[in-house]
């Protein structure tokens, strides 16, 4: 009396597999690497460091220049310019206070828009190879104690801005945490690098003397601690 209701067969064909494939792990993470690689060589082309460092538009003052120059510089650290030459740019550019809160700014911005790019194209092709002892530890310390761990890579920079931002995008450590690690631990040596820059001008001054000694010692201070971490995250491994 009534007809069979036909099933519903599963969709195939090249259109299902294209976009599988597009949306594969492997394929996001090639979409990665080559706007990676296209921001690196933008910077290298462009130089776009020194156009902040000695060719700020004159049109731009005030707070507009200060929020232009932060979103710029979250641009250029993706762009893996390296932060403490944007941060003494922006003492130069803007004084210490203006300096300091646009520099903090594209910092926050900056690791932001990284954490979001490997995490959505990167994490899950990356984890696959997280097979090592040091990046298998790493990983555990990162997504157990995520905000404690990046407030102290913050604090003593022993690892490239970059490298930290992708290495915590591949854990499973959350945005917020990280974020708001990153704006309360980068606020001693960039309220350093920024001074410096706004006394620049005077290098025999007791305040540029006083945050170059800062950031000499957060560097070697930076070493210690990344060499200890290195050293105990092998110890901790269980060896294979």
């Amino acid at each position: 009396m009534f007809d069979p209701v036909p099933t519903a067969r599963p969709a195939t064909g090249p259109a299902l597999r294209l976009s599988r494939a597009l949306l594969s792990p492997w394929s996001r993470f090639s979409l990665l690497v080559a706007v990676l690689l296209g921001a690196a060589s933008t910077m290298l082309l462009f130089e776009p460091q020194r156009l902040l460092a000695s060719g700020w538009p004159p049109q731009l003052t005030g707070a507009t220049a200060a929020m232009v120059f932060g979103l710029a510089y979250g641009a250029l650290t993706v762009a893996f310019v390296p932060r403490p030459l944007l941060n003494i740019a922006a003492g130069a550019l803007f004084g210490a206070q203006a300096g300091l809160a646009a520099a903090l700014a594209g910092t926050v911005l900056g690791a932001g828009v990284s954490f979001m790019l490997g995490r959505v194209l990167g994490q899950d092709a990356l984890r696959t190879l997280l097979r090592g002892r040091l990046l298998t530890a790493a990983d555990g310390v990162l997504s157990r104690h995520g905000f404690r761990s990046v407030l102290a890579l913050r604090l003593f920079p022993g690892i490239p801005f970059a490298a930290a931002n992708y290495c915590a995008a591949t854990s499973r450590m959350s945005a917020p945490p990280f974020l708001l690690a990153t704006g309360l631990g980068s606020i001693p040596n960039t309220a350093a690098y920024v001074i410096a820059g706004s006394e620049a001008a005077s290098p025999t001054s007791p305040v540029f003397l006083a945050a170059t000694g800062f950031i000499v010692l957060s560097a070697l201070g930076g070493a210690l601690v990344a060499w200890r971490k290195r050293h105990r995250l092998g110890r901790d491994t269980p060896q294979d």
